[in-house]
């Protein structure tokens, strides 16, 4: 089916908190989507480097990824939401719209946007689904976090997720707490891998969902101050924060110039975005640095305490991806080839981000031999 001037889009929420597993669900939606429908996926990163669209990027000209980062768009990023979004859906005109908030984002702020005047003549907004893992509700800091629980107020579908990774007991508690909720969820379903059946997309419901906490996580956002990490819109990043680890650093004053800000071989890019609640960083490698593979998966994939770890790097046998939330780690091969680049979150601001550069720079393959040389003479 062929989006037409005039139609309201089908959209989705996909929510939930840092690492339950959204983008994987994102990526299976994808890959069993109807043939020929065009989808367009934005994705609210809380981080400053943009990896999600790296790892969710098919290549396929049916499907549009856009990623907003540095905050998250119900609040710090608010002002560059509204105006990214629409930009987004007129370039692309999708049959589909899935919309990734960031994991601590309030997703009240996002349904507030999309069902306003600016949106509503374009956008159907559907079924909202929430992706939980027990361990989060298991720790009562986040379990009791406004936040975490509007997340779930506002689902029509619940998947409890990493169940191939959770203690059995622990489940059936977080799924009693789900059923809890009032009004009752369209649906409640278990999953080891994200897996989210695309008709549930579509599932009609009148049911009104309104959040326990309307107010939470509600920060003055300041767009002087924050401009949008928007990756595929400048060359690399546009951030305050930006700096290259050089004698003589200083942060960009400008988006022209920080759009300028590029890596040099060893001398990466590093991107700090610490606050309150969270300490979180990112870095972008120059192309031409390559990693020694083992020691990179051993560092990033033992390395605690971690609320998530995603990242794509150059090695010396083919570039990778390497996803990490909290006690699970994948490796996949992967097709981008632009840069290696990597984002950390935790749980708490850290002043160790130096130091964990010092050991990713550790990491690098020493030059490489050419396979040959060029001789002189006869």
């Amino acid at each position: 089916m062929a989006w037409k001037k005039g139609e309201r889009i089908p959209t989705n929420l996909i929510v939930g908190f840092l690492g339950s597993g959204k983008t994987t669900a994102i990526k299976q939606l994808i890959d069993r989507r109807p043939s020929g429908e065009k989808w367009s996926i934005f994705i609210n990163e809380y981080g400053m480097v943009s990896i999600d669209q790296a790892m969710v990027d098919t290549g396929s000209e049916d499907i549009a990824v856009q990623e907003l980062g540095g905050g998250c768009a119900c609040c710090t990023m608010a002002f560059a939401f509204q105006p990214l979004l629409a930009q987004f859906i007129r370039r692309t005109k999708p049959d589909r719209l899935i919309v990734e908030p960031s994991g601590a984002s309030h997703p009240a702020k996002v349904v507030d946007v999309l069902r306003s005047p600016n949106f509503s003549s374009v956008i159907d907004l559907r079924n909202t689904i929430c992706l939980i893992d027990p361990k989060d509700f298991d720790n009562p800091r986040w379990r009791e976090t406004e936040v975490f629980q509007d997340q779930v107020q506002l689902a029509d579908i619940v998947v409890i997720n990493w169940t191939d990774k959770r203690d059995s007991a622990l489940i059936e508690r977080c799924r009693e707490w789900v059923e809890s909720f009032v009004p009752t969820k369209q649906l409640i379903t278990e999953s080891s891998f994200g897996n989210i059946d695309p008709a549930w997309l579509d599932a009609v419901t009148s049911t009104v969902r309104v959040p326990a906490f309307p107010d939470a996580h509600l920060v003055e956002s300041n767009a002087g101050n924050k401009p949008a990490t928007i990756l595929g819109e400048l060359p690399l990043l546009t951030t305050h924060s930006a700096r290259v680890n050089s004698k003589k650093s200083s942060a960009p004053d400008s988006q022209e110039e920080c759009a300028m800000v590029v890596p040099a071989p060893g001398r990466p890019l590093r991107v700090p975005n610490d606050e309150p609640k969270h300490g979180a960083c990112g870095w972008i490698f120059h192309v031409d640095d390559i990693f020694d593979r083992d020691n990179l998966l051993d560092l990033l994939g033992y390395v605690y305490p971690i609320v998530r770890l995603k990242g794509v790097f150059r090695c010396e046998d083919n570039w990778w991806f390497i996803n990490r939330a909290k006690d699970s780690t994948s490796f996949n091969p992967s097709a981008y080839r632009r840069d290696s680049r990597l984002e950390i979150i935790l749980d708490q601001p850290t002043t160790g981000w130096v130091e964990f550069e010092q050991k990713l720079l550790d990491c690098l393959s020493p030059a490489i031999t050419p396979c040959f040389k060029w001789r002189t003479g006869g």
